[in-house]
């Protein structure tokens, strides 16, 4: 199964039992309905009704994001994979609190410690490092979410007060709606595609999307996305930024300055993809599996270990991370 990249302009449709994208100078590409685990689109598509009924179907994700490389929103086929008990053990740890509390706090767990390793690697961030642990020590103490999501933002101001550090690039301090500088603009785009690539594993199991325990649900947002995204930004995304930078793989010139803010250009979204599709095919040793794994199966993993939490099988314990 593959995930496939549409940045040309043209227009998606089905043509039997098959997937057709024909561009704006008419080319045609066929791809097997069969071989597709999800769509990213961030050219000018069109697409209609038939279409979409067509990857419904299939149980295709289709994820838009806009000129800029912002991510606009996804196609979310209706769920086939069920479960009511599930779902009501989903919606009972929101309303219970001291439920509610206990999963929030190990997304924020999760996420703090593999912020702490991307500055461990640094070498030279110490005192940077001591005031994450000193945040992380504070976990068990909170007693409500806007508490826990203030101690977050507050690991968060340290951890990018280091991205100059941790890059070379100009960071100031982190903007989002517009990206001031290429950097924001790559944090950005990152956080969009592991946002995305978690939206479509949810889907593949029983869990509800919109049944959320740090994030607060919202009617147009699936926010149990974001709860996960939090411990996976570090991993999926902050470290490949650095490693591109570092590598010279991205380089300035990728980004263009439009509408006040900063975006990656075409050619740099390519370049950035190639390299987050490679992180998410490669593989470490699992330590309780004793076998390695692929980034993309942790996700997989993290989403039954809730399912077994959730069901009251097994406590759920955060990926952090050890390599």
């Amino acid at each position: 199964m593959k995930t496939y990249y549409i940045f040309s302009n043209g227009v998606l449709r089905r043509k039997e039992n098959t997937i057709v994208f024909e561009t704006s100078e008419n080319e045609k590409k066929f791809i097997p309905v069969e071989n597709v685990e999800q769509i990213f689109v961030f050219g000018e598509v069109d697409f209609n009704n038939k279409f979409l009924n067509f990857i419904g179907q299939n149980n295709i994700c289709l994820h838009i994001f806009n000129y800029y490389g912002w991510y606009s929103g996804t196609f979310y086929p209706r769920e086939t994979n069920i479960s009511g008990t599930l779902i009501v053990e989903q919606v009972k740890h929101y309303l219970e609190f001291s439920k509610r509390l206990v999963l929030a706090k190990k997304f924020i767990e999760g996420a703090i410690h593999n912020i702490k390793r991307n500055l461990q690697k640094k070498g030279n961030l110490k005192s940077e490092e001591d005031k994450v642990v000193e945040c992380e020590n504070l976990i068990e103490s909170v007693d409500s979410i806007p508490k826990l999501m203030s101690l977050e933002a507050q690991v968060r101001k340290i951890y990018y007060g280091c991205f100059e550090k941790l890059t070379g690039w100009n960071f100031e301090e982190r903007s989002i709606q517009p990206p001031k500088n290429p950097l924001n603009a790559l944090i950005s785009f990152g956080n969009s595609l592991v946002y995305s690539i978690i939206l479509k594993e949810i889907y593949l199991t029983p869990l509800s999307p919109f049944i959320s325990f740090l994030h607060e649900p919202g009617e147009r947002r699936y926010s149990l996305a974001l709860d996960v995204s939090e411990i996976f930004k570090p991993i999926l995304s902050d470290k490949l930024i650095i490693k591109l930078i570092d590598l010279k793989i991205i380089k300035e010139d990728n980004f263009v300055k439009e509408m006040q803010g900063v975006y990656l250009n075409e050619e740099g979204r390519k370049v950035f993809i190639e390299e987050f599709d490679k992180q998410l095919e490669t593989t470490v040793l699992h330590r309780k599996l004793r076998k390695k794994v692929k980034y993309k199966t942790l996700i997989k993993l993290e989403l039954y270990k809730l399912i077994k939490h959730l069901l009251g099988e097994k406590e759920y314990q955060p990926l952090k991370v050890w390599w």
